[in-house]
């Protein structure tokens, strides 16, 4: 009995299929994803209830450390604060250089506030060249070093201190309550690092400061270069004694018409 030719249908379906496997795709693909190893006594995956997703716990935002602990529990006399000063664990995060607190007596003609002490300083703050210029203009500008009273805004030497990080941690207004402890007729902060830490912007010059505000009031200031740019620098220093004298100067005048 002779067979009866396929049907073109039944050919083309089965030149498709062949096709297929030759580009090797012998299985069936889904848009849907199937658990094919799941245990087929089971309901298919897809007629389970979804599982519930877990809540994550909400991040809690941790306050960063404010430098001098809680404002209540910082000394309010000087002679205090000195103590304090060279054992509060927050004020730094320890070092090789040993710690030096400010010399100086309440209610000078002047204080100085400089960033930190000096490398080769070890038993008294400022004891090297950057003491030595200051003594310098001390006695250039007729003040007995009884009358200066000399500060750093940190408590110890230290090279690479992050001074944005000390900023935001809350050392302005620790600076701040020195100052007020302190009650200077005026005062000289060195270093471009500590007009942050009064609430100016140091791309705006330091000329444009010409106060310093604390608790309570505020003191007449000057803020000028670092004391290791002055050191190398003639024009500087010879700048900063011009701007001395008209500072002082115009104070004077001004006491005058009063």
């Amino acid at each position: 009995m002779q067979r009866s030719a396929p049907s073109p249908l039944a050919a083309d379906i089965a030149a498709a299929f062949d096709w297929w496997r030759e580009a090797g795709v012998d299985a069936v693909f889904h848009d849907d994803p199937r658990t094919w190893l799941a245990d087929p006594a089971k309901l298919d995956d897809r007629t389970q209830p979804a599982r519930p997703v877990p809540d994550r716990p909400t991040p809690v935002a941790v306050p960063e450390p404010t430098i001098g602990g809680p404002r209540e529990g910082w000394p309010q006399d000087l002679e205090s604060f000195r103590q304090w000063w060279l054992t509060e664990p927050s004020l730094d995060e320890g070092g090789l250089a040993p710690r030096l607190g400010p010399i100086g007596a309440a209610g000078p003609e002047l204080m100085i506030l400089v960033p930190m002490p000096e490398e080769d300083d070890r038993e008294m703050l400022l004891s090297g060249p950057h003491g030595n210029l200051l003594s310098g203009f001390a006695l250039a500008a007729g003040l007995g070093l009884n009358t200066v009273y000399r500060a750093s805004v940190l408590p110890r030497h230290t090279p690479l201190a992050d001074w944005d990080q000390v900023r935001r941690h809350g050392m302005s207004a620790l600076v701040a309550h020195h100052v007020a402890l302190v009650r200077p007729k005026r005062l000289i902060a060195f270093g471009r690092n500590i007009l942050p830490l009064c609430g100016h912007d140091p791309a705006q010059g330091a000329q444009k400061l010409q106060s310093f505000n604390h608790e309570g009031g505020r003191v007449p200031a000057l803020f000028e270069a670092g004391l290791e740019r002055l050191l190398g620098n003639w024009q500087l220093r010879a700048r900063f004694w011009r701007r001395w004298l008209d500072w002082t100067d115009t104070d004077a005048w001004r006491d005058a018409q009063d």
